[in-house]
């Protein structure tokens, strides 16, 4: 595919594993925060998604039966394999994997193995899940994996559609906390470009930005995923690097809000804590939260 006919892909969702859904769930409502109804993922996880009206969205991840999930992992399943080696490495709660959507999984697969990025088996599944007005629904996918062995704790995959849930979910794209929509997604990596053809391939998008403090690069909705060295984290978030450690780690994610005061107003109310910076409100991590929140007009 040459650059002239490529088109970014559009940002479709974060995967976040957690401890628990439960702590999830009382995490993200402390934050203002529509959460809906609990699914079960036919290989043992499960998940409570948070859905914003730019129709991006969060899936906080769980471990619903772990007999399944190992079993899954060995398998075949990336899905699985790569969440339990996550958590192995990183604990119960943080941030693995950016997906972008796509028409075509099966042609991505072959281009991910092509140019080298390839994750591992793609993965088709359905899943029942509950809508708002408490009838159920059912919904398929295949996915793809892009990856790179240099970078453990971190990956991408595409998700196709094959049969969609019903498409008005707006009772649970409104939030008492007034986001809208999601603005960035932060990572980390001490030389970020070491992970410039990664990144362009998995989002589909030849356009980089590099500049002092890592580098950018734009999905189609306009989500920009950045990555960020040391000194970026440091002034962007106070958030110092831990040692030498190399690889791609999932370190925030940016909100956009309708009336950051009220949404101040409402963190305050639940007693979570923020730290006022560059006109923005930071949310350190937290049980059921493994990464920062950031709000911002």
């Amino acid at each position: 595919m040459s650059a002239a006919s490529r088109h970014p892909r559009l940002l479709d969702h974060l995967v976040l594993p957690v401890i628990d859904l439960a702590t999830a769930r009382h995490r993200y409502e402390q934050l203002g925060f529509t959460v809906a109804a609990d699914a079960l993922h036919p290989f043992g996880t499960e998940n409570a998604c948070i859905f914003l009206a730019d129709k991006t969205y969060l899936e906080p991840l769980g471990i619903a039966q772990r007999e399944d999930c190992e079993a899954a992992a060995l398998d075949g399943n990336v899905f699985v394999a790569r969440d339990q080696a996550y958590r192995f490495r990183n604990g119960q709660d943080g941030f693995s994997a950016v997906v972008l959507s796509t028409s075509d999984a099966a042609v991505d697969h072959e281009r991910f193995r092509e140019k080298g990025i390839s994750g591992g088996d793609m993965l088709e599944f359905s899943r029942p899940m509950k809508l708002p007005d408490g009838s159920e629904g059912v919904g398929s996918f295949r996915l793809s994996f892009a990856a790179d062995l240099r970078s453990p704790d971190f990956f991408f995959f595409t998700c196709q559609r094959l049969k969609s849930l019903p498409a008005d979910r707006s009772a649970l794209e409104t939030h008492a906390n007034g986001v809208v929509g999601m603005a960035e997604v932060v990572l980390s990596e001490p030389n970020p470009t070491d992970f410039q053809y990664l990144l362009q391939e998995a989002v589909d998008e030849p356009q980089v930005s590099a500049h002092s403090f890592g580098m950018d690069i734009d999905t189609r909705n306009g989500v920009k995923i950045s990555v960020l060295n040391q000194a970026g984290m440091s002034g962007f978030y106070d958030r110092k690097a831990t040692g030498n450690s190399r690889g791609l780690v999932g370190q925030a994610v940016v909100f956009k809000v309708a009336d950051l005061e009220a949404t101040g107003r409402l963190l305050a109310a639940n007693a979570v804590s923020t730290i006022r910076k560059d006109n923005r409100l930071v949310v350190p991590e937290a049980p059921g939260q493994g990464v920062i929140f950031v709000f911002g007009e």
